[in-house]
């Protein structure tokens, strides 16, 4: 069975969640969940490295234990270690994990404590208000469980877009090389940019349906074939992601496309457009009576009811009709318009790469600068820096200056925002830097006010640049802390300093809609990637998706700029 990054990621990571809730070594815990990390942030595919016989040994964190993990996965699917962590457990605990808010010390106490070994137990305790009580939790905790719960059931299963991008780009390889198959496309939310999505949905064009279907549901990543029809197939992969396939004509095909995309809220929109002038639009084509008019390409089905093609990022009934109609519709920024990535780490805190590493990976991708922004020393567990330390990398950082040709290194950190509002730096360290960007890694759960009242006034001290992810949320994991986002925006705005759209797509923050009320207060947005390594730095295509949902334009983006139109305005928010 072939096993994806994201299965081998999946496998470290429950390891370390079982490890943790039988409270073995937290060194080693540590290590899987390093190597969870890894893994899942690797450009390449780990099978065709050890269908290669590469090294394993050579990725960071990987020693010989885990090396031969990677190995029993790629060639039998399975992990006995996981196996035998998992016999020691009701198979209900681990679900658990899957509620925002429990982690491995949390689910410890309840299984511990209460014996709850099951999603439907832990409703049934907290609906009794036996949770409360717990050391950790509290009423407001077991509040939080239940509305998760909730979210949990109306929502069903979800998947990070990249994760699901792991298992759709392999599907749609596959089906391309059949023969007869035309042109594949995954739609649906996926063609969105959607944070998460629940299934794919994927078209191919073909004149002869039959050996397309037989050979989908015989895909060998397929765990359940849901339906196998004629033009129609659907079937569950073993990741849990559900696949829907379709077979249209060729002359249907950008009629299929754009409903299989949505959001179904457009697509009401379009068709009523089309109702007014006497036409019918829907998966087959554009239709006025029984003549077929228009469906071979989308812009065709969107010109035969009077508007412009409209980007798939767009199409959530948010005003881009409108938008379409009036000719106001945003020239939408795109990757090869960023010019460097202003939010990276290096091995001198937490990162996995060098200085020098990271600086020779950025030029490879084009990059014209990059700005170095270890954290700050609060976070003395993974080594921040204080004021020697920088001083030191600031020297390093101006002999590379000098050395490297092509990219240019800015000199910055990532500082703690304290409970009170304060930096965890002296002002007289941060003036030393070319810019400052502020994250808030602590106090989650203050009350909105409070926590808002602290951003403020951290944004209103002499050197501050940028707000990194904004609203802490973890996608799938962790809820956003409550936080006045458009007070803040607005405050961004009239203290001159910006706002980060972290590329992570574990966090893709700022959401769309907070991207637009920034660029509609003038608030210029930072599309970082957050790297902690040289692979993590094509996390920018996640953060250009999300840009685009926003309706950012290249004049929205801060990293945009040239460097020499970067550094005033960077110069500007340290008060120079």
């Amino acid at each position: 069975m072939p096993t994806h990054n994201a299965d081998i990621s999946a496998v470290f990571t429950e390891i370390a969640d079982l490890l943790d809730i039988q409270g073995e070594n937290p060194f080693r815990i540590r290590a899987y969940r390093n190597a969870a990390r890894t893994v899942q942030d690797l450009g390449r595919e780990l099978r065709d490295m050890v269908e290669a016989g590469e090294d394993l040994k050579k990725l960071q964190g990987i020693g010989d234990d885990l090396a031969e993990k990677i190995v029993e996965l790629v060639q039998t699917g399975a992990c006995t270690a996981l196996t035998k962590l998992r016999s020691r457990f009701p198979p209900g605990v681990t679900d658990l994990l899957r509620i925002p808010g429990l982690g491995p010390k949390r689910v410890k106490v309840l299984y511990g404590d209460l014996k709850i070994e099951s999603l439907a137990q832990l409703e049934a305790a907290a609906r009794e208000g036996n949770i409360r009580d717990l050391p950790g939790f509290g009423e407001k905790t077991e509040q939080n469980i239940l509305q998760a719960i909730q979210v949990k059931a109306d929502t069903g299963r979800r998947f990070l877009l990249a994760h699901a991008r792991t298992y759709a780009e392999a599907l749609t390889a596959y089906l391309e090389k059949l023969p007869g198959a035309g042109r594949v496309t995954v739609a649906g939310s996926y063609r969105r940019g959607r944070e998460t999505v629940g299934d794919l949905d994927i078209l191919v064009t073909a004149e002869s349906a039959g050996t397309i279907m037989d050979a989908f549901v015989a895909y060998d990543e397929v765990a359940q074939v849901l339906a196998h029809g004629d033009t129609k197939s659907a079937v569950v992969l073993r990741s849990g992601i559900q696949v829907d396939l379709r077979v249209v004509e060729e002359k249907s095909y950008g009629a299929a496309l754009h409903y299989f995309t949505g959001s179904k809220a457009h697509n009401i929109a379009v068709r009523r457009l089309g109702q007014q002038l006497d036409l019918k639009v829907n998966e087959y084509g554009v239709f006025r009576g029984e003549e077929y008019l228009a469906g071979r390409t989308e812009k065709d089905v969107y010109a035969a009811v009077g508007l412009p093609f409209i980007p798939p990022e767009l199409r959530e009934d948010a005003g881009e009709i409108e938008a379409a109609r009036e000719g106001r519709l945003p020239n939408l920024v795109e990757l090869k318009h960023l010019r460097g990535d202003l939010h990276m780490h290096t091995d001198a805190s937490d990162g996995k790469n060098t200085l020098r590493e990271m600086a020779l990976a950025a030029k490879e991708r084009g990059y014209k600068y990059i700005a170095i922004t270890d954290h700050s020393p609060r976070l003395k567990m993974i080594g921040g820096l204080d004021g020697r330390k920088l001083a030191r990398q600031a020297d390093a950082i101006r002999e590379l200056n000098n050395e490297l040709e092509g990219i240019a290194i800015l000199r910055g950190i990532e500082v703690d925002i304290l409970e009170d509002g304060a930096l965890d730096l002296p002002d007289a360290v941060l003036a030393t830097l070319d810019l400052v960007i502020g994250s808030i890694h602590s106090h989650f759960r203050l009350p909105g006010a409070k926590q808002t009242e602290r951003v403020l006034r951290a944004m209103d001290r002499p050197h501050f640049t940028m707000l990194a992810h904004p609203t802490g949320r973890l996608l799938l994991d962790r809820e956003p802390y409550e936080l006045d986002l458009p007070r803040i925006i607005r405050h961004a705005a009239e203290r001159g300093c910006f706002i980060e759209l972290n590329a992570h797509p574990l966090r893709l923050d700022l959401d769309d809609t907070f991207c637009r009320m920034a660029k509609e207060a003038g608030v210029l947005v930072s599309i970082n990637t957050d790297a902690h390594g040289i692979p993590e730095l094509d996390h920018l295509r996640y953060g250009i998706g999300q840009a685009r949902r926003g309706w950012l334009e290249k004049k929205d983006v801060l990293n945009t700029r040239t460097l020499k139109q970067l550094r005033p305005l960077l110069a500007k928010t340290m008060g120079r």
